[in-house]
């Protein structure tokens, strides 16, 4: 495994994060392909014998399941200060009009609520999921910006959201003295590279640490187009992406298998290797359900792709209306 700083900061990630969102009580929430604890433990032991130092998860997976899962077994197998948990705010935790958002008092409460779900005094990376068009950005950065000087909180992090919000968070911080973003977990992969545009440049530029999520199109890139599996017949939210311009996306699929032919490895391995090719990336998220699913992340970070090989891996990009915020 390889490491990197995440962005700009002194943070060293893993260059594959564990994606703890398939971690879960399928009872709970909406995730009801999840794996429960026992099904969870041999996976996340894997991936920290593999190298793999950084866990991204959020309060709202499972209903908060995820980060229990999530913080026990670290708890068990690993020591805390030799692993990296990120997780996120903003979805829906409770009723009533507190129960979810960016205020200061939804950031003040679901803090401490994932603080004891995960068992640690502190989080590694605490990140907005999604950005909350409700709440003044200057209450949400100044109440991030405790969290962290309370030392609940290590260092922040965004998600999908348009550049030029960002921008906007990023320097509202910069003029009250706040505390920055420096990673942006935004949609980017081989189907949808609209991030290209604005966001990735702009996290370039600013030493921003780019942490894509579904980085193999919800499996789009590592099956025959058409197949299923349990999770796509369940994954309400996956349901809404990639169904903008199928044609070109399927293109960019059968050139995912014909250079993976080639290579003799598995697509996913291919099509994450991509990823860890583009300047902006620090590490993808990946999600894992089976032991090779794992052990195809971890190979990537060694698989060098040819010019040639890209060119074949990116020629048939259309553009896309950017989806998943």
């Amino acid at each position: 495994m390889d490491y990197a700083r995440l962005g700009g900061s002194g943070l060293a990630v893993s260059r594959v994060v564990l994606g703890c969102m398939s971690f879960g009580d399928p009872a709970r929430g909406r995730h009801e392909w999840s794996l429960d604890l026992e099904a969870a433990r041999p996976l996340i032991r894997q991936a920290l014998e593999s190298g793999i130092t950084t866990f991204d998860t959020a309060n709202v997976y499972s209903d908060g399941s995820s980060e229990e899962i999530t913080g026990k077994v670290l708890t068990e197998l690993a020591r805390r200060e030799e692993v990296l948990i990120a997780t996120k705010v903003n979805g829906r935790m409770g009723p009533g009009p507190n129960g979810a958002g960016l205020s200061r008092g939804a950031i003040m409460t679901q803090v401490d609520a994932s603080l004891r779900r995960l068992g640690t005094d502190y989080i590694d990376l605490y990140q907005i999921h999604r950005w909350d068009p409700r709440v003044p950005v200057e209450e949400t950065m100044e109440a991030l910006h405790d969290v962290v000087r309370a030392g609940k909180v290590r260092y922040l992090g965004a998600s999908s959201m348009w550049a030029w919000q960002f921008a906007q968070a990023q320097y509202v911080a910069d003029l009250n003295g706040w505390t920055r973003f420096v990673s942006m977990q935004d949609q980017y992969n081989l189907i949808m590279r609209e991030e290209e545009r604005e966001m990735l440049p702009f996290c370039l530029d600013q030493g921003v640490g780019v942490l894509p999520w579904s980085p193999l199109a919800r499996g789009r890139l590592t099956r025959d187009w058409d197949a299923t599996t349990r999770r796509t017949e369940r994954d309400r939210f996956g349901g809404t992406l990639y169904h903008q311009a199928e044609d070109a996306d399927r293109r960019v699929a059968d050139a995912v298998a014909a250079v993976a032919k080639d290579r003799d490895v598995p697509r996913a391995r291919v099509a994450l290797a991509w990823l860890l090719h583009q300047p902006a990336v620090t590490a993808p998220i990946v999600g894992v359900t089976k032991p090779e699913h794992l052990s195809d992340a971890v190979a990537a970070v060694d698989l060098r792709l040819s010019d040639e090989e890209l060119t074949r891996l990116e020629e048939h990009y259309v553009p896309h209306a950017p989806e998943g915020f």
